[in-house]
């Protein structure tokens, strides 16, 4: 074959440049921009497999659990291409990542492609010449065990979805899912807010002394520990009932103020009755893996776990990093001497250890482990090297990577750690004992302490230092105090003594970071996968973000309950982390992913299966689950427009039944369910209704303006008067009577559609008078007439916001509030500039180079809806959590990417699809032959 080239397969459209370069002219390598298959959706399932075994799931669950595969529509165009370069290869390397997914996608690669040149597996986690040069050298088979892992993750999670989603569509309410790790994740957080509602503060009291020698700016704080030989209680001697759990002693606000009255004695003696000194010494923490780079990009950058790996995604492809998917935290020889070396330059040889460390992994299955996440390359490349390279979130990770690994290649920080006891009491053994001292706690002497650390030699601290969660009882710690020189008997001053008051604090919310390390430490997920769980949970409306903190909605204490109750052992920690085992098990060829998927489905003697608890559900009491009680008389309802509380009404009229109307009362915007408690309720229940306030009557009409507050938000209304009984005159009498009904059949008379219109976001309900109610009803507002064309302009109020109209012309305006000001030379200047999305069309904010699918070059716009990256094919919006800075290409490919697999938007009527030709079932997995 003539002229024929190697051709080498990568995953992402960013690798595609370096790695070519790095191979030479006798190489041609291309993208197949992420997987190019999946399970199809049933409902898209040729018509005569709909009714088949694949029906359900696209799975055929009796048979060996066979999926049925498709090309979806966006990468068809890719596949082709792929086949048109193969004719002219030789030889075809499939180098996607290495790991599960990775894996499969090579898979999925031969299957389609079906290759009839030799084909080899080749593996790299570096980007560099030397790291491609030698995987060039170095291939392997594809290793179907993994691919068997990939696919078994893949139809399990169909097979949790599906039978359980529908279960929470029908009994909590519509758009809602189950997944095998993100109701785990929910359930943490649900759990974690569940303590919460239960804790019980307790409160306690301390001396706080500030103590000082005769030198100057000795004075140091101290924290009172022992009245009496008693010790005193902190935070921690609470449990989270409010309980105290040890013999503590609890000295409460009298006490504490009794007690420092007396000790602010002149004639009370403070002298150091101990001194401790012990020597201190600080290891460095292990280079990042994939989640405890997610865990410290959290508390250092404030960058979720999803933005963490975006950005570590394209240091990894651009040539930085080495691969960001890793759960094993060894260094490579040439990486520890990388870090050695740097930090002998950096900082000195005695910042170096003698022997290179060795971390071990404490993830109980790495078997997807590269070598931590680090700089690339034989000698690592500074933070101030890459300032021009780098900028931003980029520069700020690579900069926390870089300085990870080489602090953990250095030495110890030492020092000495010093806690000094000071005795504060009577002087003399036959003086009285302080005023109140023994009122509660029996004692003459009241100890207080203090700690400090002087750290003689920095070792890593030079270089980095790990940031920590947030602790509970903060209070409770003695502080890092500075202290002077001491010596035991010395004699000390007390300069100031202030008693303070403490609560225990509850549990402390979930942060990304804290859930990440806790997902991790149950064994539930893997590094990879951890990112997309919270972005999940967070997507489907179970947790919202509070600053850092998450925060369960109520319909996720709904779901919650409700697999706990009904499938309780899938949201079982345990039981979820043991799937993971298993699957990892699966990877190591150590065990059959149709035997296991079996004994998940069908059922085994260690638990039942899935389809036996979706089979045996029996009745579920939709009500009840989504109820919760907050009093005997006070009930939260979680509906299908949200929370409520319902109480009952003893004022109200009984129903129909001749039961109690309840009364329901909306939960403000924002009130977190640890908030919510009895006391809240009552409070939100006996507030005045603000809402149905008469704010007079139409001058036009006579018609009852009124202000209400509805299920979308508060709105007024004009209400139209009750319709009179119609009535007739008899005429032998002359009577009034009534008329008679109409006939069944009739068609009767449509009652007129009271006028109503939504308050503006600036206005509030309790503050509407009538002139505005009127403006808002006489809404859209006529601004003038165009003295050109005589065509009327209105000012109205959109879906989208407020505008301005000129038959089929719109434009923008720049607040609710312009609508009622502004005039008609305003309107006209407005009409008279190029619309907004004209104005916008012949200038981008970013350009970039042209997008590996299309081939056209992508633009970052700013459209009508917000910034949006285009290729001038495919529009996909910018999310709101990202700024257009942020955008990098790999990103705006990324968008572009997931817009097309979205595909387009499903038309109102859709036309009668033509019938596909049936595909077989996914052949079965071999090794290629080389």
């Amino acid at each position: 074959m003539s002229g024929a080239k190697k051709l080498v397969i990568v995953e992402s459209p960013t690798k595609m440049k370096s790695i070519a370069q790095y191979l030479g002219d006798g190489y041609e390598v291309l993208s197949s921009v992420g997987h190019i298959r999946d399970l199809i959706e049933p409902k898209n399932l040729p018509a005569e497999l709909k009714k088949g075994p694949l029906g359900k799931f696209s799975v055929d669950v009796d048979n060996g659990f066979e999926p049925y595969y498709v090309v979806s529509d966006s990468k068809k165009k890719t596949v082709a291409e792929l086949k048109r370069a193969l004719k002219n290869a030789d030889e075809l390397l499939l180098a996607t990542d290495e790991d599960r997914e990775g894996e499969a996608i090579a898979w999925h690669l031969l299957q389609e492609l079906k290759p009839k040149v030799p084909v080899r597996r080749m593996v790299f986690h570096e980007i560099t010449k030397d790291a491609i040069q030698k995987a060039k050298d170095n291939t392997r088979e594809l290793d179907t065990a993994l691919v068997d892992a990939q696919e078994t993750r893949r139809i399990l999670d169909r097979l949790y979805g599906y039978e359980v989603s529908p279960v929470l569509w029908r009994k909590v309410g519509p758009g809602l899912s189950a997944g095998r790790v993100q109701s785990a994740a929910t359930r943490l957080v649900v759990d974690r807010e569940r303590e919460r509602l239960a804790f019980v503060a307790a409160g306690y009291w301390d001396l706080i002394g500030t103590f000082a020698t005769d030198a100057p700016g000795s004075a140091f704080d101290a924290k009172l520990v022992r009245v009496g030989g008693e010790r005193i209680a902190t935070g921690r001697d609470f449990d989270d009932s409010g309980k105290l759990t040890s013999k503590a002693v609890v000295i409460d606000e009298a006490t504490a103020e009794a007690l420092a009255s007396a000790l602010r004695d002149d004639t009370v003696g403070r002298r150091v009755s101990k001194l401790e000194t012990k020597p201190y010494s600080r290891r460095p923490a292990a280079p990042f893996t994939t989640s405890t780079l997610q865990q410290e990009a959290a508390r250092k950058l404030r960058l979720s776990a999803k933005d963490t790996m975006r950005v570590a995604q394209s240091l990894y492809e651009n040539g930085y990093i080495t691969y960001m998917r890793t759960d094993s935290n060894s260094l490579s020889q040439q990486a520890i001497s990388a870090a050695r070396t740097q930090a002998t330059s950096l900082y000195g040889a005695d910042s170096v250890p003698d022997k290179p460390r060795v971390y071990a992994g404490k993830s109980k299955n790495a078997q997807e482990a590269h070598e931590a996440i680090r700089p690339s390359g034989e000698v690592f490349r500074t933070p101030s090297s890459l300032q021009g390279a780098l900028r931003g979130r980029e520069f700020d990770l690579y900069d926390l990577i870089w300085k990870r690994t080489v602090a953990s290649q250095m030495a110890d920080a030492k020092g000495q750690t010093a806690t000094v006891t000071i005795e504060v009491g009577p002087t003399k053994a036959d003086a009285p004992p302080p005023a109140a001292a023994t009122t509660k706690v029996g004692g003459t002497i009241a100890e207080f302490t203090a700690s400090g650390t002087v750290i003689t030699f920095r070792g890593f601290l030079a270089a980095y230092e790990e940031g920590r969660d947030e602790e509970r009882n903060r209070d409770d710690a003695s502080g890092d105090a500075k202290l002077p020189q001491l010596a035991e008997g010395q004699q000390l001053t007390l300069d100031l003594l202030e008693a303070k008051g403490h609560e225990t604090s509850p549990p402390p919310r979930y942060t990304e970071a804290s859930l990440v390390k806790r997902l991790e430490e149950l064994g539930i997920g893997r590094p990879s996968t951890f990112a997309s769980i919270i972005s999940t949970i967070i997507d489907r409306g179970y947790v919202t973000q509070r600053g850092q903190a998450l925060v369960p909605s109520w319909i996720a204490f709904s779901v919650v309950r409700l697999l706990e109750e009904h499938f309780g052992d899938l949201v079982e920690y345990d039981f979820t982390a043991e799937m993971e085992d298993d699957l990892d098990h699966i990877a190591a060829g150590e065990a059959d992913r149709v035997d296991w998927l079996s004994s998940f489905y069908f059922g085994s003697d260690k638990h039942r299966g899935l389809r036996q608890v979706v089979d045996n559900l029996g009745e579920i009491d939709a009500r009840e689950i989504n109820s919760v009680v907050i009093a005997p008389d006070i009930t939260l309802r979680i509906g299908k427009y949200g929370p409520y509380l319902e109480t009952v009404d003893p004022d109200a009229a009984p129903s129909a039944t001749g039961e109690p109307t309840p009364r329901r009362v909306n939960l403000p915007e924002g009130l977190a369910p640890d908030e919510l408690t009895e006391a809240k309720a009552r409070e939100l229940i006996e507030a005045p209704v603000q809402g149905d306030r008469v704010l007079g009557a139409n001058p036009a009409n006579g018609k009852q303006i009124v202000a209400k507050d509805g299920r979308f938000g508060p709105y007024v209304t004009e209400l139209e008067p009750e319709p009179e009984a119609a009535t007739t005159v008899d005429a032998a009498t002359g009577e009034v009577v009534e008329a008679p009904k109409a006939k069944r059949g009739a068609k009767k008379a449509a009652a007129p559609k009271p006028r109503t219109a939504s308050l503006f976001k600036s206005m509030h309900l309790e503050e509407i008078d009538l002139e505005t109610a009127l403006k808002l009803l006489d809404l859209p507002r006529v601004v003038g007439a165009d003295p050109e064309s005589g065509v009327e302009i209105t000012a109205q109020n959109g879906r989208y916001g407020p505008y301005l109209k000129k038959d089929a012309d719109t434009r923008t305006l720049p607040s609710e509030d312009a609508i009622f000001d502004i005039e008609l030379a305003g309107a006209l200047e407005l009409f008279a500039q190029p619309k907004y999305g004209a104005r916008r069309a012949s200038s981008a904010l970013k350009e970039f180079d042209n997008d590996p699918v299309s081939g056209k070059p992508i633009k970052v716009k700013d459209g009508r809806f917000g910034p949006y990256v285009t290729d001038g094919t495919t529009n996909a919006t910018i999310p709101r959590a990202e700024s257009v800075e942020d955008i990098t290409f790999e990103r705006a490919v990324e968008l572009l990417q997931l817009k097309r697999d979205k595909g387009p938007a499903a038309p109102r009527k859709k036309a009668p699809a033509k019938k596909p030709a049936a595909k077989k079932p996914a052949a079965k997995k071999s090794a290629p032959k080389k």
